[in-house]
This record gives C-alpha cells, structure tokens and sequence, in this order.
C-alpha cells in the first residue's frame, strides 16, 4: 500500500476550469459547476454538521461511564473538555488547510493526502495516506463487529423476556455480521460523499437517539432510589476495585478511549469537499466544527457522568448493558437498534474516503479501461431517473465489505485492535498535520511565542497517544489469550 501512496502523492488531478466552457459559448452550463469544474457542490451547514455527529458520536459514547470510572470526578469529566477544546482548534486549523495558498480564494484539495502534499509535501504524504486509511479500515472492520453485537443484543433481550431471566440464550454474532455486510453492500455503490447526506442526518438522529435513551435510564436508575454504587474522585479504588497495575492500565485505556472518540479529522477534508461555497467553505466548516464537537461533548459528560453516578466504580464497558437484557426490555431493544442503524451510517462516512482514493489511483493508471472508468445508465427503483452503475465500483467495493466481515468474523476482538490503531493515527492526523500545515500556511516564525505553545501542545498530544498505545497493547494481550474463535455468546 505504501507504494501506491507515494505514487499517488506524486499525481495531481487536472481540474477542469469554468474558464474553458465560457470560451465555448456555455455560460449557462457554468451555473451548474464550481471554480475547479466539478459538478456544484450542494453541501450547507446541516448536512456537514449531520457528517460530523455521525462520524464523532460512535458507539464509543457507551464507554465513557467506564472511562469516567477509571478517572474520577475530576479528571475524567477534565479530561473529556481538554480533548474537546483540543479537537475543535485542531480542526479549524485544519480547515483553513482546504485552499491553497490561501483559505479563501487558494485551490481545492480533495482529500487529506491532497492537503498535506500542499502545504507539507515530500515522504510526509505516504506518511499520512497510511495513518488515515490504516485507520479508516480498522474502523469499518470495528463497526461491522459492533453493529453484530447490538444486533445480538435485541436478540437475546427478547429471548430473556420470553424464556426467563435463567435461559441460556446464546446467539452467534457471525449471521448478523452478514446482515450487516449485505446492507453495506447495497449502500456502498453511493457514489460519494455528496450524496450521502441523507443517510448521515438519518444515523445522526439514531445516535442522538440511543445516547438519550442510556441517559434516561440513568437518570431512571438514580431517583428510583436504593442506588448505592461507590463514586469517587479518583474513581476505581486499588486494593478494592482493581490492583495497582490494573488502575494505571485502565486509566491509560480510559484516556485513549476519551481522546478517540472525538476523533474525525480522518474525514474533515471530504466533508469540507460537500459544502457549496459561498460563503467560503472553510468558515461554514468551522461552525459545522463547533456544532459537531460542542453537541457530542454535551452528551458526553452527560451519559458519561450520569452513567458513573448510576452504576459506580463498577460501571460496564456498555452503559447500555448495564441495565440487563430484562425490562423494559422494549426500550433496550429500541437503543440497540438505534445504535444498528447508525453504524450503517457511520460506516459509510468512513468507508468512502477509501473507495474514492483506490477508484482514483485506478483511473490515473488505467485511463482507457471502460471496465474502471465507464458509467452505464440503470432504471433501478428509488434511486431517480439518472441512476447509474460502473462495474469496476461494483466489484471493487463489494468486495471490500466482504473482506472487513470477514476480517470481523475471523478476529472478533478486533474492537480492541482498534484502539491501537486509533491511538496510531489520533496524533498525526488530529493533531501533528494540522499544527504544522498551520504553521507552514501563516508562515508562524520558528522560536516565536505562537510556534513555541503550537509545538508544546503537538508533543503533550504525542505523549497522550505514546500512553493510550500502550494500554490498548496491554488490553489486546489480555484479550488475546482467552481468544476462542467462532464461540457464541
């Protein structure tokens, strides 16, 4: 992959200008394209913002009440604001990264790749195609196998609700990961992001709805009374809760979890892509920015405080979970597929990133193949007049989600593998590209006060990823000797 990263950092692609069509007399067809003669994108502040919910409130939410247990009073709910500060100036910077030169008036960039190889240049692209889309794969496999468990979820609640609360009711993950995979397959031939919208502000409001639901429920959990679970400010206690080494592994798995859950500068720039401009795109970015990042933090502390206050120091891994699969099971049931739903978003706003860069490389390297390059005209039912299919896109990303099921089905503990990775691409693309295209965009003085306090908080955020790499390595060793492959729940 790394070769085709580097060839592909040294390709740009022609964009075909407005200029060429008014010379030819088209002035009316001009109204229908952009400044770099690409269809005119129709994207606005709901439907970037919709984008950013869908990719940053994941299913990671459900962790935080265990995070919050792991950290405390104080530094859990800190820790969520730092990384929440931290997230939304990282991605401003980011965004003003979209044009260059300038923010305003500079040349597009398509995709992250195509932003650092503007203002970065150099071995620093490859660098960056590798942490974006080794962490983009890892992601779709990850939601493949979490979408599975909800599924199983509803599943067994209403196996509990009908045979008893003793019942076994085991049941596989590897049906409902097929399933998954199936829908994907049928949402994958979306061409790209900008017509993606609809489905991200539909995952969106699933994800708002499940996080209310565990809310709720802990607020349920709390004025029923009787809720004695121990909180405290340093949160899981050694030599009652965990051992020493258990809490320092927590607390950095804890971290890791928090810092990646905000995570989406993975996306930023193909989101960026969608908007219509004007107003200028990087400024709507910057609102959609506060809005994703500001509403996600709000439900954060929420679930995450309100979830530690219900359950203690023994709060689980799925605060969802934590209520049982009893009653009211029908509200379970509903949260978990809710949750479902999303991640069929979800996955798709990571997954297209990778379908447009591989379908790219193989339209620059094979330009006269019809198989690749030849869109075919298909009446296909609700998908609208104009519908159209390439079969290289077929083949291609049909078979992408069936390899990533079957990656999931092969290395269901791949959840935990993902925090590595997470915790391999969270500085470099969150934080490291967008500090130093900044600097090399404003042209900041080396030494000065600015370069100085932008450089210092690049190395704590290295730090931060150094210490949650580690946990996660120490959480897959764990998870890998008690590994029992095709064992049902």
């Amino acid at each position: 992959m790394a070769k085709e990263l580097k060839e592909s950092s040294m390709y740009i692609e022609p964009k075909p200008t407005t200029e060429a069509r008014l010379e030819n007399g088209e002035e009316a067809a001009s109204k229908n394209f952009d400044d770099d003669g690409r269809v005119r994108r129709t994207g606005t502040l709901l439907t970037a913002s919709a984008h950013i919910i869908t990719a940053v409130i994941g299913s990671g939410v459900l962790s935080l009440a265990w995070a919050i247990a792991q950290l405390g009073w104080v530094v859990g709910p800190s820790v969520l604001f730092a990384f929440s500060v931290i997230t939304y100036f990282t991605s401003t910077l980011l965004a003003d990264s979209y044009r260059s030169p300038g923010p305003v008036h500079g040349s597009r960039n398509y995709t992250y790749m195509d932003v650092v190889r503007s203002h970065l240049g150099g071995y620093k692209v490859g660098l960056c195609g590798l942490a974006q889309y080794g962490n983009l794969v890892g992601v779709t496999i990850g939601y493949t196998i979490t979408a599975s468990i909800s599924m199983v979820a509803v599943k067994r609640s209403n196996c509990f609700h009908k045979e008893g609360h003793g019942a076994k009711c085991s049941v596989s993950n590897y049906p409902f990961m097929a399933i998954f995979a199936a829908i994907q397959i049928i949402l994958s031939q979306i061409p790209n992001f900008h017509e993606l919208s609809w489905l991200s502000i539909v995952a969106a409001v699933m994800s708002f709805a499940y996080s209310s639901i565990g809310l709720a429920l802990s607020i349920a959990k709390l004025a029923g009374g009787g809720n004695h679970v121990r909180t405290s400010l340093t949160g899981t206690t050694v030599g009652v809760d965990v051992t020493g080494p258990e809490k320092v592994w927590r607390s950095f798995q804890a971290i890791g979890d928090i810092a990646f859950a905000y995570a989406y500068s993975t996306v930023l720039i193909e989101i960026q892509d969608t908007l219509k401009s004007p107003p200028p795109e990087n400024r709507v970015m910057k609102k959609a920015s506060f809005v994703g990042v500001s509403t996600t933090t709000i439900f954060y502390v929420l679930c995450g405080c309100l979830g530690y206050a219900a359950f203690g120091n023994n709060a689980p891994g799925n605060f969802l979970t934590g209520f049982g699969f009893y009653e009211p099971f029908w509200l379970i049931d509903f949260a978990n597929v809710c949750i479902a739903i999303h991640l069929v978003g979800a996955y798709q706003v990571f997954a297209q990133p990778i379908f447009g860069f591989v379908e790219k490389l193989c339209r620059r390297k094979w330009p006269e193949n019809k198989f690749i390059t030849k869109e075919h005209a298909a009446k296909i039912p609700l998908c609208g007049p104009n519908c159209k299919i390439n079969l290289f896109r077929l083949v291609w990303r049909t078979s992408y989600v069936i390899v990533t099921a079957v990656v999931a089905m092969i290395f269901p503990f791949f959840n935990d593998f993902l925090g590595l990775i997470g915790a391999a691409s969270f500085y470099p693309l969150t934080v490291y590209f967008p500090i130093e295209m900044h600097i090399a965009q404003t042209k900041i003085p080396k030494y000065s006060f600015t370069w100085i306090w932008l450089k210092i908080l690049s190395w704590a955020c290295l730090v931060v990823s150094l210490v949650a790499a580690a946990g996660s390595i120490q959480g897959l060793a764990h998870d890998v000797k008690a590994y029992k492959p095709f064992k049902t729940q």
